[in-house]
């Protein structure tokens, strides 16, 4: 690593730190404000962001980046409406309680459960831009600072987000702008710079590719930095023998409105008694959204990742099971864990779908697309954590970024 690229981020990682203090004292209304003031910043300054971002997307566009990786890299004027509508949610979802009473001790002495901001949170994200807006509100909102690093594609469009919407937003609400940090260097390795300041910048949230981001992981942990990891993706759906044709169809195209996302239809399994009755359904399905399924014998691994490949991301893997068991084997121990749906009218299938997957969202009837802060809890995320072990689980929004501090205060009145 370049001591020139460490250097850029350590700079940044100081300053969010000098910051932090303004943020974390900030009162309520402050920090509403600020959030609102992104969203007027937002549609008022529309055209400067959607240039920036029209710079960049032709920029990937002439270097070969795929279909689906320039869809997550655009942003269109409804996506940026929708961005705007994002934070005024936001700025007026409730605060998490800062102080809890538990129980009282003896000795005349009371117990209290403190909230309180990690200090610096950093985020590593690769070419979504809107990702930018989504990290930095929810930072602002659990008023923690943060030091952001995207990657060099959406660059151009980060750095006019974080100059034109967030940096003022803060000013205007007297909450010190340095709270929010972005990376200015277009080098991968300053994701690794990121993860290696442990006394800087504690917890790191990591999105991305599964190998960069398990990486950056394992990196992460040698130098005593904490992350939150979404490195893996892929959603599943499990065709039972009591699934209703026309539900079937329906989430096999709803699940496939974009690609590029993680929680787009990836392997979809179908119950061997009804695979040939309803495979003309899903074949028109599939072929409606310009999909090639990937039948056996698969040269991949069944849960391979169809969005990270550029060259195939248009496939969905296909396979014939024998019930819900072996449907549930394969979603827990083939893929990524991060959701599993059933198709079926049978509740009691539906009851042992959901008993036995271990994954971080199942769904009854429902694409996994949903599995999203926005969709499921209507809040922006900072990603969705599927470690398995206890913390925050799934979409991670600003009510998981806190850490736990225990009071013992006299019993007074």
């Amino acid at each position: 690593m370049s001591d020139e690229v460490a250097k850029a981020v350590e700079e940044c990682a100081r300053a969010a730190k000098r910051a932090a203090p303004s943020l974390a004292a900030a009162p309520e209304e402050a920090v509403d404000g600020a959030l609102s003031a992104m969203a007027d910043r937002l549609l008022d300054g529309r055209e400067a962001v959607l240039d920036a971002n029209r710079a960049d997307v032709e920029r990937a566009r002439a270097e070969g980046m795929s279909a689906g990786l320039l869809d997550r890299l655009t942003i269109t004027g409804e996506r940026l409406t929708g961005m705007a509508e994002q934070l005024r949610l936001l700025a007026g979802a409730p605060h998490p309680q800062r102080s809890i009473p538990l129980s009282t001790l003896d000795g005349g002495l009371r117990l209290v459960e403190r909230r309180r901001p990690v200090g610096v949170i950093g985020a590593n994200y690769e070419a979504r831009p809107n990702v930018t807006v989504d990290v930095a509100s929810q930072l602002v909102k659990s008023r923690n600072a943060g030091v952001l690093r995207t990657g060099s594609a959406a660059l151009g469009s980060a750095q006019r987000l974080l100059d034109t919407v967030i940096a003022p937003a803060l000013a205007d609400a007297r909450i010190d702008a340095g709270a929010i940090q972005l990376v200015p260097r277009v080098e991968r390795e300053a994701a690794a710079a990121l993860v290696r300041l442990p006394e800087l910048v504690p917890l790191v949230i990591l999105r991305g590719s599964g190998d960069s981001t398990r990486s950056l992981a394992t990196e992460a942990a040698t130098h005593g930095v904490r992350t939150l990891a979404h490195a893996d993706g892929g959603g599943v759906l499990y065709v039972d023998e009591s699934a209703d044709a026309e539900v079937v169809r329906s989430l096999v195209t709803n699940s496939l409105d974009r690609l590029g996302v993680c929680n787009r239809l990836n392997l979809l399994l179908i119950h061997s008694a009804v695979h040939d009755r309803l495979w003309p359904v899903i074949s028109e399905a599939l072929a409606e959204r310009s999909v090639t399924p990937s039948l056996p014998p698969h040269q991949h691994a069944i849960g391979y990742e169809w969005a990270l490949d550029s060259e195939r991301e248009a496939t969905v893997t296909v396979a014939p099971v024998s019930g819900i068991e072996e449907a549930v084997r394969i979603a827990n121990e083939q893929t990524s864990g991060l959701a599993a749906g059933i198709a079926t009218e049978d509740a009691k299938a539906a009851e042992a779908f959901f008993d036995g997957y271990t994954g971080t969202g199942v769904f009854w009837n429902a694409p996994t697309r949903l599995l999203d802060g926005f969709k499921l809890l209507a809040v922006p995320e900072t990603g969705i954590n599927l470690d398995k072990v206890p913390g925050p689980r799934g979409p991670v929004t600003y009510t998981d970024l806190y850490i736990r501090q225990y009071a013992v205060l006299p019993d007074r009145d």
